[in-house]
């Protein structure tokens, strides 16, 4: 139940948001506009079928049990288009009609010629309609929509634009940059499809140049990213990408990985000592403390960076 009211509030919002055409939507479409429920969407396309296409928004009236304050809420998200009147296809609200008309009027122009005219929109004096009931911030929504009526907020839709020649695991190789979709973030990484049937990881080190606490402070699901190959494991048919290895560095920019270093600056014998520090006869040598072999240290680190599987994928077998 908790996740069927996400998911319908998530598509109340985008209906909402967009609009619906009144003479074409669904009733389990129209069900999510706002003022509307499932018995209200019934009636409408009860009362389309029967009587045909609405010409204007305000016929809406005339359909059972739908009243005044229900249009009143519902009204600004349907749309007539090639209706009897130029702002049914738009957001504008049936309550504005009136101050568009005025402003029409004051430019010497029809509303038809008004509507989708960005010159003569642009020449509107906003703040002579500025009154109690209506302010500057309603007055930019009706400009803006009368300057692209009924347009579509959302952005264009971009596909990933996969390469043809790569279809199959098989056909990768280390090296190549490709263009994927993130289809997933987790606190180590983000996944992203790339073209084949297997997601690849790009581990948190590997998003960006800067230290990422935070990987959906850099991806999130459904964006578009260049990615570089930069390991595959055959026989767990696992692939390592990198984002970072696609961009260059900002000046400035920490390597990605390293976190803020909090303690001050200086050689760690002159840090604490002062007047008033106690000496400590036992302490030794930083150089004698905790199996500090620089031949050592520098084998581990060199071990793993020559396999970005170690840190992307550990030993998490047939997970």
């Amino acid at each position: 139940p908790r996740l069927r009211r996400a998911l319908d509030d998530v598509v109340e919002s985008c209906v909402n948001s967009v609009g619906v055409e009144l003479n074409t939507a669904s009733h389990s479409l129209l069900q999510y506009v706002s003022g509307l429920g499932e018995k209200l969407a019934k009636s409408i396309v009860a009362y389309r079928d029967e009587h045909g296409p609405f010409d204007t928004r305000k016929e809406l009236l005339k359909v059972p049990r739908l009243g005044p304050k229900a249009f009143e809420q519902c009204a600004g998200f349907v749309r007539v288009r090639e209706g009897r009147h130029p702002l049914d296809a738009s957001a504008v609200h049936p309550e504005r009609y009136e101050l568009v008309e005025r402003m029409a009027r004051d430019l010497g122009v029809d509303v038809k010629e008004l509507v989708g005219n960005p010159d003569l929109v642009a020449k509107i004096p906003l703040d002579r309609y500025v009154t109690d009931e209506i302010g500057q911030f309603t007055l930019s929504d009706i400009v803006a929509e009368l300057q692209k009526p009924g347009r579509d907020p959302r952005r264009a839709f971009e596909t990933a634009g996969f390469r043809e020649d790569i279809r199959e695991f098989e056909d990768l190789e280390e090296g190549m940059i490709l263009t994927g979709i993130v289809t997933n973030v987790t606190a180590f990484g983000a996944f992203v499809d790339i073209g084949v049937h297997q997601d690849g990881l790009v581990h948190v080190s590997e998003l960006s140049h800067t230290f990422v606490k935070d990987p959906m402070t850099v991806v999130r699901p459904g964006l578009k990213v260049t990615v570089k190959v930069i390991g595959l494991d055959v026989q767990r048919r696992r692939i390592a990408l990198s984002i970072k290895a696609c961009t260059e560095p900002g000046p400035g920019d920490r390597q990605a990985g390293a976190r803020p270093q909090g303690r001050p600056e200086g050689p760690r014998e002159d840090r604490g000592r002062g007047p008033n520090a106690k000496p400590q006869p036992h302490q030794r040598p930083r150089d004698d403390r905790g199996g500090g072999n620089p031949r050592h240290q520098q084998g581990s680190k060199s071990q793993g960076s020559d396999n970005p599987f170690q840190k992307f994928f550990g030993d998490k077998k047939g997970k």
